[in-house]
């Protein structure tokens, strides 16, 4: 007796529904759990986190004054070369040691930080704005495009550091006349750099638009009477979210580096107000017998921006959908 053939199965039997299917994937989800897989992502992450909360909470915890000066405990060494070299010169009051004026190190650690992140945030987001702005416009309004980009070939053409210096010379002592020493000299520096480095941004944002406005969902907006600023707004900016958060990124670290080459030329803030790029110039003329004071704020400044470097290749790699997964 032969078995009875089961039956095919029929259409209607595949588009039954055998049950509540699981709920789609987020995309923020995919994102982070590509970003945890760069473990150089998450560990420049990690760190710049920890130095942003340092130089924040840190004068709450370490409350020394950094600009306070005490000649009888000058040149003290750090606790871990005192040790090391045995020399019964240092102090436990001052961990990181003092300068030659006897002005605390860790504080001025602290202070100098607050001074180079807090220029390098500003600046950051100023050159974002201005070069999202720019590539926007010249991505989506043709008639502008080629004015905007000679506008953009222009400043990339120009040299940098000779404009920071001409632009910080001429408009020093207005601004410091009337915002202050340190608030005139941050604005300067803010607003220099941030209109000297915005060009990268706006090549990248410009490339993206022109690539999206010819989109179906883009025509869809224009056929049913959307302006122009709404197109924008609602389908062009989101999309190009990721592209400009990884310039952001890099923008920090050129700010920062920017920042500090600045002040170790001396044109950036008043000489009696620390930063990274300040206290390098000032341990550079006996960085032989003290090298912890040029080590110091070079390893503060390399780390921060090595950090940043690889928080921005973890964006670009969780951003990405096509290098998503991989």
């Amino acid at each position: 007796m032969t078995e009875p053939v089961p039956a095919s199965p029929t259409a209607i039997d595949a588009l039954a529904d055998d049950g509540p299917e699981a709920p789609p994937r987020s995309k923020w989800r995919d994102v982070w759990e590509q970003f945890t897989r760069h473990k150089g992502a998450v560990a420049g992450g990690a760190f710049l986190l920890f130095i942003t909360l340092a130089v924040i909470f840190g004068p709450w915890l370490w409350t020394l004054d950094p600009q306070e000066l005490d000649i009888r405990n000058k040149d003290l060494r750090p606790i871990y070369v005192g040790l090391w070299n045995g020399d019964a010169a240092i102090s436990w009051a001052h961990p990181f040691g003092t300068d030659n004026l006897g002005r605390d190190m860790l504080a001025q650690m602290i202070s100098g930080g607050r001074a180079s992140l807090a220029v390098g945030w500003a600046a950051m987001l100023l050159s974002v704005l201005i070069g999202t702005a720019i590539g926007v416009t010249a991505g989506f309004f043709r008639r502008l495009d080629g004015l905007l980009m000679r506008l953009t070939d222009l400043f990339l053409s120009l040299p940098i550091l000779p404009l920071l210096l001409v632009a910080v010379t001429l408009f020093r002592q207005p601004l410091r006349a009337n915002f202050g020493p340190e608030g005139g000299m941050f604005i300067l520096i803010v607003t220099v750099i941030g209109i000297t480095s915005w060009m990268p941004t706006a090549r990248i944002v410009r490339g993206d638009v022109l690539a999206l406005k010819e989109r179906e969902f883009v025509l869809a907006a224009r056929s049913i009477g959307t302006t122009s600023w709404k197109i924008i707004l609602r389908h062009l900016l989101p999309n190009v979210l990721s592209p400009i958060m990884v310039s952001a990124t890099l923008g920090l670290a050129t700010a920062i580096i920017t920042e500090s080459a600045l002040s170790f030329l001396g044109v950036g803030f008043p000489s009696d107000y620390p930063t990274w790029g300040k206290m390098l110039a000032d341990a550079v003329a006996r960085m032989v017998d003290f090298p912890e004071r040029v080590i110091l704020p070079g390893v503060a400044i390399s780390l921060t921006v090595l950090s940043v470097n690889y928080l921005g290749d973890g964006l670009r790699d969780a951003l990405d959908p096509r290098l998503r997964g991989r």
